[in-house]
């Protein structure tokens, strides 16, 4: 397998659609201008918005999305592939009033190639009072995507996704050389799990595992984590760009993918388990 240059943006998205969407198609471009040939953005990196009554109302069709848009020109100006890491997108399909946490792949030709709606959502009540509810804006997805590209096979996860350890051994039973965590981890979670969990998922899948982040304290209030990073097959944090916004890039040595999984074979010996057994030991 050959070199893959990888980009990376690092957000701290906003509440204007139209300049969110012109600062990643700077990102992008600037990106590509250097080599990128695949281009990563975080979680909600179109609209960021805890206030669903806000977000349904702002929320477009992916014709009308102008992230989408913006980012559609950039991938066929430059030849570049961008992974959108997603976008709060109106599907008819969807139904109702929930909308779709939607990761975009649009290809070098600019066309989407493949979609990703976000299969685990955040509903929790916590010990502070804070209370999240994905679920009040957003209708989970319903299957695994993976995506053929010149360099290889990219499997896709969103956020919350990263705390489901199936979903990636999934992604890399299916090939996966590279799988992308796009996130927009909470500052407390971020501390204690963000490293440990990413390190976690590249070791287990022996691929490398891609993870553009949101950061800093956002207009609607929320607190995200930062740290972008990318971790290779071996569990090595080959990137970690901090609290800042911004860009990067990194090249991935591709090999790495099926060196790592000759040494460490656990995807050939993973079997099926049946339910467990309970024995009385009273």
């Amino acid at each position: 397998m050959p070199m893959l240059r990888a980009g990376l943006v690092q957000t701290n998205t906003g509440l204007d659609p139209d300049r969110n969407a012109a600062e990643l198609a700077d990102a992008a471009d600037r990106l590509a201008a250097d080599g990128a040939q695949i281009v990563f953005t975080p979680e909600m990196c179109g609209l960021l918005d805890r206030n669903t009554a806000r977000l349904s109302a702002a929320a477009k069709a992916e014709a009308d999305d102008p992230a989408i848009k913006a980012l559609s020109d950039v991938a066929r100006r430059r030849g570049v592939a961008i992974a959108i890491g997603s976008l709060a997108i109106r599907d008819p399909a969807v139904g109702g009033n929930l909308l779709a946490n939607r990761s975009i792949l649009i290809a070098p030709d600019g066309r989407i190639a493949a979609r990703y709606d976000k299969m685990h959502l955040f509903d929790v009540d916590l010990p502070n009072g804070d209370r999240y509810r994905e679920s009040a804006s957003f209708l989970s997805g319903g299957s695994v995507q993976l995506a053929d590209l010149a360099w290889g096979r990219l499997g896709l996860t969103i956020c919350y996704d990263l705390r489901f350890p199936q979903l990636h051994n999934a992604l890399a039973l299916a090939g996966a050389d590279v799988i992308a965590q796009p996130a927009a981890f909470t500052r407390p979670t971020g501390e204690a799990h963000w490293h440990v969990l990413m390190r976690a998922r590249a070791i287990e899948t022996g691929a490398f595992v891609v993870a553009a982040a949101q950061t800093g304290v956002h207009e609607d209030g929320r607190e995200t984590f930062g740290h972008s990073l990318v971790v290779d097959p071996w569990g090595r944090v080959q990137l970690d760009m901090g609290t800042e916004p911004g860009i990067a890039l990194v090249d991935l040595d591709l090999e790495q993918v099926a060196d790592t999984r000759a040494r460490i074979p656990n995807l050939r010996h993973a079997r099926p388990l049946a339910a467990p057994e309970v024995a009385d030991a009273r």
